[in-house]
């Protein structure tokens, strides 16, 4: 099957969208430079009104702070208590502070400026007026200070006060009108503007809008067109899978069928040729020794290589299948193996047999024999562990496999990437019997746990030409993984150094 790869898209959008776009930007721009020059003159109406009304509070509280001085001088003649001086002294200090913030409050007007200064010409002479008056009162009496009244400007003071006052909030008030139909005017002028640039970049976005509704609909049907051949791909991806499962678990199979003929035949064959060797060297070596005690010993040495031969040869026989799995049973195959396994390794390896578990066909029992080598070699190399323990139970018609150990564990990216071939392996074994097999973190996060359930009825039956269906990944299946394990079965004796 031949896959064709289309030519890629031009990047970018093409001229004249880009350039409504840039358009729509540009209105938009304007627009909300409009909407701060309006908001910016609002402002300073605002910040105009508020400071007329400052100015217009503090004339009229000078004009008060006088009012109140004179007063309390009045309420001194009458009573003659010092107590009624308390505004007159500090209508001095006041007003000048009053001042000194109106002067900042009209810097920016020429006319205002002018009305200040004389209204702080008159306040000064009246405050003056107020302390000689006081100052003849106290040393002469209230007949003298009547003169002084008579004759001095003093009842003028207060209506050019009163006047000045009056001027200066006037022209503060034709000024924030002035300036208030200033801003009116702008004001409609920035309305008119935002509402032409906002009809205008409604059909601006109106017109994008077709366009890229246009564009969208183009892409989901791109997207949709992509959706089916990746769906087509996936489901090709997936029968590959199942086919390649159905593959290794009869090459599996057919490993086993073929190891175990393979382990009959130098059992039967190659172990009676040389044992019927050792016989004949044993005669020969026994005729020479009186008369050639050198061939003798030549024929000895022999028999010593003939006999590491056959120890050789039996090894390779239990790693092609072990011989106690066929004549004592599954309990005692395991038990065996746990027990070679913890002398060669020094790790205390305990196995656990529940239940009548010899009663396992000839397939369940190697699978389980296999996966136990192969838990058993990774906790060797990989697990870091002191403990590990091998139980076995039947339950039911399923025989149920557990190998914990106390080591570090399998780490969580392991688990989840089935890319360790070891694994692999224990798990089409399994699959082969119709069984499972998951590896997990141990009790209390600690260490590693392989599970496997192999029932004992063996694979199902399938008709003639229909293959098996694997679960897959993608459908929900847990498939853990290991680090990489060798393919080979293994013994203990395989450990030694490691």
């Amino acid at each position: 099957m031949y896959f064709t790869i289309d030519p890629p898209l031009k990047a970018g959008l093409p001229f004249y969208k880009t350039a409504v776009a840039l358009f729509c930007v540009l209105l938009l721009v304007a627009n909300g430079v409009s909407l701060f020059h309006n908001y910016g003159s609002l402002n300073a109406a605002n910040r105009l009104q508020s400071k007329t009304a400052l100015v217009t509070d503090k004339v009229q509280y000078l004009n008060v702070l006088v009012m109140d001085a004179e007063t309390s001088l009045r309420g001194y003649f009458l009573s003659g208590s010092e107590v009624y001086l308390g505004p007159l002294r500090t209508a001095t200090s006041k007003i000048d502070d009053q001042f000194d913030e109106l002067g900042v409050l009209v810097a920016d007007s020429a006319s205002q400026r002018k009305n200040l200064a004389q209204l702080r010409t008159l306040v000064k002479r009246k405050l003056e007026n107020m302390e000689q008056v006081l100052e003849v009162y106290q040393k002469g009496g209230l007949n003298d200070v009547v003169a002084i009244a008579a004759t001095s400007d003093s009842k003028f003071l207060l209506d050019e006060i009163r006047f000045q006052v009056v001027i200066m909030v006037q022209e503060q008030t034709e000024l924030l009108a002035a300036r208030r139909a200033a801003f009116d005017k702008e004001h409609r002028n920035a309305v008119m503007l935002g509402i032409g640039i906002n009809v205008l970049a409604v059909l601006v976005l109106g017109l994008f809008y077709r366009l890229i509704r246009r564009g969208y609909y183009e892409r989901v049907a791109s997207a949709q067109a992509l959706r089916n051949a990746n769906e087509n791909l996936e489901s090709m991806v997936v029968v590959r899978t199942e086919q390649l499962s159905v593959l290794s678990r009869h090459l599996i199979r057919v490993s086993e069928e073929e190891k175990a003929r393979l382990a009959r035949e130098l059992h039967d064959e190659l172990g009676a040729n040389l044992t019927a060797i050792n016989i004949d060297l044993n005669a020969v070596a026994d005729t020479l020794r009186p008369v050639q005690p050198a061939l003798a010993a030549m024929l000895d040495r022999a028999r010593g290589t003939l006999v590491d031969t056959v120890e050789l040869k039996r090894r390779i026989v239990e790693d092609l299948r072990p011989s106690m799995l066929d004549n004592l049973g599954l309990a005692s195959a395991l038990q065996s193996y746990c027990d070679d396994y913890a002398r060669v390794t020094g790790l205390d390896c305990e196995a656990l047999i529940e239940g009548e578990v010899d009663s396992a066909g000839p397939m369940q029992a190697i699978a389980i024999f296999r996966i136990v080598q192969e838990s058993l070699n990774n906790v060797a190399k990989y697990a870091n562990a002191s403990q590990v323990i091998v139980h076995l139970a039947r339950e039911g018609s399923h025989l149920a496999l557990e190998i914990t150990d106390n080591g570090i564990g399998i780490d969580a990216e392991a688990v989840s990437k089935p890319r360790s071939h070891g694994l692999l392996g224990m798990r089409e074994r399994a699959l082969l019997l119709a069984g499972s097999l998951t590896v997990k973190r141990g009790m209390n996060n600690r260490g590693t746990c392989v599970e496997a359930h192999i029932p004992l009825g063996g694979p199902p039956e399938r008709p003639p030409g229909q293959e098996i269906s694997v679960p897959h990944p993608s459908a929900g299946g847990h498939i853990p993984s290991l680090p990489p394990y060798s393919t080979r079965p293994h013994t203990p004796q395989d450990l030694v150094g490691r």
